[in-house]
Order: structure tokens, then sequence, then C-alpha cells
């Protein structure tokens, strides 16, 4: 047999081949996940990101939140038509969002495609071990007994008889063995694949697929420093991202993404394979999260790989801490909320009981000029103050914000004043049903009982009717919108201010 010899590009050529195989062979495995949030901004109990007495864990389905889930993975395929099993899958992924391929080799054809979740567990193997032998342990003082028989029944414990003919019914028993793991119970979800490759060998599949149980907010820590003016300062502002995995899979070194928006989900997100093959070529994203516009919402990637435990709950750092952004704090007395009717209301009273307490606030711009000026997904806003006695941080309140965009202003609600309260009464009611016109006087009294003044901007709906003037004021007044207005007020130390004003509507 004569052997022909191979040129030195040929020999290279092949080499290089060969090892492109086995590098090819050696790769890991690679996850990537994009989280998409459903929940309210703070609506997320502690209970889903720490055990309930007992060990267990709140149920996945009412995690508020769900994920896109991309897998690559080296598989071996044969020639022809062949099956594949895909294991560690989420136990809460919906089947039909799966997608199954091969990059390298578009000719692989899926024919089939199941999930298989019947997972193995006590009561699962009892049932299929039904008129088939196993043996019991129970714990009999210090002694271990062993009773082995044909199970009877499995409904209300065991029922089991033994090679004699005696019966034994076992309320309690501290172990089961039993000959082997029955066919049909599997340890984990898998997809199984009927596949057809023109070719064998192993080539690099890529698994892509939507899962429930598994959801992300924004947590933020603000810092406010008091300047010379009580109502002005400083805050320092921090944001975190916490994830919950209750999936039902464990990701492991996993590329992250976070959107932030409300996604319509009656059209699933869908991922480009050439987006996602040029992502991979690009050079790595510094340490953190990169935010950018992504179509109507905003995406937030991890410029590194990040493992999820399955029933775990992770904390990332959303953003480097902002410092020293202009901060003020506002007192806002808001006797009757914002009601509003779409009729004319002409009863002489409201109905409902005037609020006295005077709410304060935080506000600040979030605009670079602040030192701020990124999009902000929806969270829970924390409060501190330092008090300046001893040094320490003390939480003065918190509020929820929705998605806010750059260049817009943050109001928190932190609570309510202690020594600022406020009252509201009607001093003057005259309407004319025939003429279609109603005036009323309102008074507002602010009392003061700090040692310092304060300034209170109270909010007056006009919620009677849309069609109105206000004919006489104590004091100029900022019209807010088509049905609200507000007046600020200047309320010395330790003292009152009265402030009226009345109102015409026509109808």
């Amino acid at each position: 047999m004569k052997f022909r010899k191979l040129s030195r590009a040929a020999a290279t050529a092949a080499l290089a081949c060969l090892a492109a195989a086995a590098g090819r062979a050696a790769q890991p495995d690679e996850s990537a996940l994009t989280i998409y949030s459903s929940q309210q901004p703070g609506a997320i109990s502690a209970d889903f990101y720490r055990p309930v007495p007992g060990g267990t864990v709140p149920p996945a389905s009412s995690v508020p939140g769900y994920a896109m889930v991309r897998q690559d993975r080296d598989v071996q395929l044969a020639a022809g038509r062949s099956t594949l099993r895909f294991g560690d899958v989420a136990g809460l992924i919906d089947p039909t969002t799966v997608t199954f391929g091969v990059p390298a080799e578009p000719a692989v054809r899926v024919l089939e495609q199941n999930f298989q979740f019947d997972l193995v567990s006590t009561p699962k193997l009892l049932l299929r071990y039904l008129d088939r032998e196993i043996t019991v342990e129970r714990n009999v003082g210090n002694q271990v007994a062993t009773v082995t028989g044909t199970l009877l029944s499995a409904a209300d414990g065991l029922v089991l008889r033994s090679a004699d003919g005696s019966v034994h019914a076992l309320n309690g028993y501290s172990a089961v063995k039993f000959p082997q793991l029955p066919g049909g119970l599997i340890t984990q979800p898998t997809l199984v694949w009927d596949l057809y490759s023109p070719a064998a060998g192993t080539q690099r599949a890529r698994v892509t697929y939507q899962t429930g149980g598994i959801t992300w907010w924004a947590d933020y820590n603000v810092v406010f420093n008091e300047g010379r003016n009580p109502n002005q300062g400083l805050i320092d502002l921090s944001a975190w991202v916490s994830v919950i995995n209750q999936s039902g899979a464990t990701y492991k070194d996993a590329r992250l993404k976070l959107v932030a928006g409300d996604v319509n989900r009656v059209q699933a997100p869908a991922f480009r394979r050439e987006a996602m093959a040029a992502a991979a070529l690009a050079a790595p994203p510094p340490p953190g999260f990169a935010e950018k516009a992504f179509d109507e919402f905003h995406l937030y990637t991890l410029g590194h790989t990040t493992t999820l435990p399955n029933n775990s709950t992770k904390q990332i750092e959303l953003f480097d801490r902002a410092r020293q952004i202009p901060a003020r704090r506002l007192l806002v007395y808001d006797a009757l909320g914002s009601p509003a009717f779409g009729a004319p209301f002409t009863e002489r009273n409201p109905g409902f009981a005037d609020n006295t307490k005077v709410d304060t606030y935080l506000e600040f711009r979030n605009d670079a000029a602040s030192g701020l000026g990124v999009p902000l997904p929806a969270g829970r806003v924390r409060v501190s103050r330092l008090d300046s006695a001893d040094g320490s941080l003390e939480f003065v309140g918190e509020d929820a914000i929705d998605h806010t965009p750059k260049d817009e202003d943050v109001r928190l609600r932190l609570g309510s004043a202690f020594d600022v309260v406020g009252k509201r009464r009607q001093v003057d009611y005259r309407i004319d049903s025939h003429a279609r016109w109603l005036e009323e006087e309102i008074e507002i009294t602010l009392r003061n009982h700090k040692a310092q003044p304060v300034e209170v901007q109270v909010r007056e709906p006009m919620y009677r009717w849309s069609n109105w003037k206000v004919l006489q004021q104590t004091q100029d007044h900022v019209q807010d919108s088509a049905r609200l207005i507000h007046f600020n007020v200047t309320v010395p130390k330790d003292g009152t201010s009265v402030l009226r004003y009345r109102v015409r509507y026509n109808w």
C-alpha cells in the first residue's frame, strides 16, 4: 500500500482542523439571561429573599417576572436521526418558547421536541412500586427494624404484605429502599429533541427559552446632608439590583442583562443570533452595569459573568455612588388628596374627612448638572440622615419610584411632620342652581411648633368642576394642572399662618 506524502500546507491545515475540533470540544458551557420584571415598585416582600420558618421559600409562581435564557453547550450528534437530552433547565420553563439550533451547522433540524418534568420524589416512587417489593426501615427504640414485602397501598401510611402472607400497616418509617429507579422518572427537568444531523461529531448547540420564577428590581439608598438652610442640602445616592431566582435552575457564570420598562408579553421578545454573535466577539465591558436605550426600554448589561443559584437572591451594584446631588426638603399640606368628579359636585360638604397632617418630601433633579443624569429603574428608595451628635446614620423614610428618565425630577414622600399641622374649613358657601354657579370660600390654618420658620406648600384641588376661577386670595397661587393649584405659605417659628381664597364654579 502506498501512502501519499502530505504537503506542509496540507499538514498544517489538517493539524489546525484537529486543534480547532479539540478546542471546540473543550469549550465550557455558556449561559446568558435577560430578566424582565413585572412587579410594582417596592412591592416585593422580604419573604422572597429569606426563608420562612421551616426553611421553605415562597412559591415561584408568585415571583412577578420572567427571563429569556440562552444556553450554549457542546453536544454529541450522530449522523442521521438521533435523540438528544438537554438537562439542567429551569423547572418553570415555557416549552412553547424553546428554540434549538447549531449555528455552525444550519442543516441540523429538530423533528420533535419534548419537555419532561416528571421529577423523582418519594410519593411518585411509592406509586410506581405498587404491587412490587420494597424494603422499609423503622426506628424501634434504639434499634432499626426492617420489613420487606409487596407494597399494597401508599395512600395513608404504607401497607406491605411479607413473603409469609402477613400484612403490615406502617404509619411511620425512617427510610424506604427501592431496588431501582423506575422508568419515566427523572432527577431534573429535561428537554428532549428528536434530531436529524447530516454528520456525526461534537457541535456547539444553542438553546433559548423563556422561564418564570425569576425577577429583578432596584433598591436605592440616599443619605441627606443638611446645609445651612435646613430645607436645602446634598444627597449621596447608591443603587443596587436585587435578582430573585426561583426558576428551578442554577445559572453558572452567566451573562446578565436587565430590561427596565413595561414590556407587552403578547408578542414574546425574540433573540437575534447575529446580535448575540457580535456581542460575543466584542471586547469585554468594564465591571458593573452598562446602560443603553433599547427599543422603547432601557437595557442594563453586566460587564462580568455572575452565578445565580436556584432559590437565591443576589445583589449587584447598579452604578457607582453619585455624590453631592443638590436636594431640598419640602413640606406639603394636602387636605383633600386629589378628588375629581365627572359632573358638577354641588353638595355643601364634600363627604370625606379633611387631613390634618403635613407631609414631608425630598426632591432632587435627575440630570447631569446635578451629578446624576441616568435612567433610574423602578424601585424602592430609602433615605437616611446623619445625626451630627454621634455621626450615625438614621433612617427617616422611604418611597417607591417608577421608571424615571434622565432630566426629570424625583420626589420622595418620607412621612408626616411632627411639629407642623394644618386645618382646612369652609367659611362660606353659595349656590344658584338656575344660574348654574357655585361659590365657596376656604380657610386653611397652618401651625408651626418648630424653633425656626417653615415654608409649606398647600395643595388645593378644584374638585367640584373643571370650569373654575379664583375670585379672591390672601396670597398668589400657582396652577399645577387644569384642576390643581398650590400656595407657598411661610409659617413663623412657634406661630400660625392663615390662608384664605374664594373660588367660583360655573357649569
